[in-house]
């Protein structure tokens, strides 16, 4: 073969190459062109359905909104105020936002532009101007808008009805009005609950000065018949002999010997009976008692009086409150206070063979401290923070509602005390009531 020949069939094969290079190279491109058509109708359907989301969320809103740019002008408003203004997005569009405020907002609304620049307007109230004319009242907040590149670049208003607002607080302070109402009445179904499980105390507590009172009273009914017998037989003119022996067949003379005894008995029985009545108005009563001192030894010992007889499972007492101890509260709190706390002791030691309760009480500076401590299970490290809350117990259903001693540290508070729960470091829990000192 010439040298020519040669040189023509390499510089074939050498354009065929570069022909497929070619050829390879546009399908690269046309792959790359074809990916990029894919991921840019992907990117096209997500922005257009997040496009039909933020309609929709425009649409759904019961605010007002208003985008606008730097100069005022609407660009985008959704169907909240197409329904009040009565006028479409479209027509609104490019339009300047103080077109829709009333005369009276004017003054108001020419300054958001210029606010926007350094604060955001909260919660001021204009005067859009509704489809028949009338002012509807806006609670409008006005905040500044920016581009990608963090340019401000307009703002964006939000406007709820006055009305709605209104309507909101008013539902709002009316179901809060029911709640305390009803948390009221818990409380005091609670308090009543009590009550009625200390009536079995209360009437063993009563029984015995009724009894005295009904006993002496009977007494005095047979003395005051002798009595009026020997009278009438003075009266009668009877002879001292005759007299005499009357007087002693009636027993005169140790009728005259006893019948003050007899009296003060009486009173006595009666002052203890009118003395529980009172307690029991304080306990379950709603009337006001002045803060004052007061000797802590005898409000104890009726409270744990008053729950330990009607416990079903008596406790073994022992009681350590020196007589001269005195606090500063009032008498009635402190005695629902120590009964509740009494009660949640016996309730907790309930399934123990030999519940026993520890009542003490001392002066420690400023302050009286009564510390109620039973022999129980103790509180769980995880419950001391949660004692005091309303509705928490660790008892079964129906057993216990969970406001007792949230009743009682309520009580504590109100008369300028403290009540403390922590756990012993022998076993059981330990409640602490701690009182102003005289």
């Amino acid at each position: 073969m010439s040298r020519l020949g040669s040189d023509n069939q390499a510089q074939g094969s050498s354009g065929e190459e570069a022909w497929i290079e070619v050829i390879q190279k546009m399908d690269l491109v046309y792959a790359d062109l074809v990916h990029y058509q894919v991921e840019l109708e992907e990117k096209n359907s997500a922005l257009e359905e997040a496009q039909r989301f933020i309609e929709s969320v425009q649409a759904s809103m019961t605010d007002v909104l208003i985008v606008c740019d730097i100069q005022g002008r609407i660009q985008q408003a959704n169907t909240a105020l197409e329904r009040i203004t009565g006028r479409t997005a479209r027509a609104l569009l490019n339009h300047s936002f103080k077109e829709l405020f009333a005369e009276s907002s004017q003054v108001l609304v020419d300054g958001f532009a210029d606010k926007i620049r350094s604060e955001t307007v909260y919660d001021c109230e204009v005067n859009l101007i509704s489809a028949d004319g009338t002012p509807t009242p806006l609670a409008m907040n006005c905040s500044s808008r920016y581009d990608h590149e963090g340019r401000l670049v307009g703002m964006v208003l939000i406007g709820r009805p006055v009305g709605e607002l209104r309507r909101a607080y008013e539902k709002l302070h009316a179901t809060h009005k029911e709640l305390k109402q009803a948390q009221e009445q818990l409380v005091h179904s609670e308090k009543m609950a009590s009550l009625g499980r200390l009536v079995a105390g209360v009437a063993h507590e009563l029984n015995n000065p009724i009894s005295f009172v009904f006993g002496n009273m009977h007494a005095l009914k047979r003395y005051g018949e002798r009595i009026t017998r020997y009278l009438d037989a003075i009266h009668a003119g009877v002879d001292g002999e005759a007299l005499a022996a009357q007087r002693r067949e009636l027993k005169i003379d140790h009728i005259l010997s006893d019948i003050g005894s007899l009296i003060d008995g009486t009173l006595e029985g009666a002052e203890r009976v009118s003395n529980i009545v009172q307690d029991l108005r304080r306990f379950s009563g709603n009337q006001q008692e002045d803060i004052k001192p007061f000797r802590l030894a005898p409000v104890v010992i009726t409270a744990v009086d008053w729950v330990v007889k009607a416990a079903r499972r008596k406790p073994e007492v022992r009681l350590e409150i020196p007589d001269e101890l005195r606090a500063v509260g009032t008498k009635g709190l402190v005695h629902q206070i120590l009964v509740n706390l009494v009660q949640n002791a016996i309730d907790v030691m309930e399934p123990m063979d030999d519940p026993r309760l520890v009542i003490r009480g001392w002066q420690d500076r400023d302050d009286v401290h009564i510390e109620v401590r039973d022999f129980g299970p103790g509180i769980p490290p995880a419950d001391l923070m949660r004692v005091f809350d309303p509705f928490f117990t660790t008892k079964d259903v129906g057993k216990g509602t969970g406001l007792g001693l949230y009743i009682s540290y309520g009580l504590a508070n109100d008369q300028g005390g403290s009540l403390v729960a922590s756990n012993h470091a022998d076993g059981g829990a330990v409640f602490t009531l701690i009182l102003r000192s005289v």
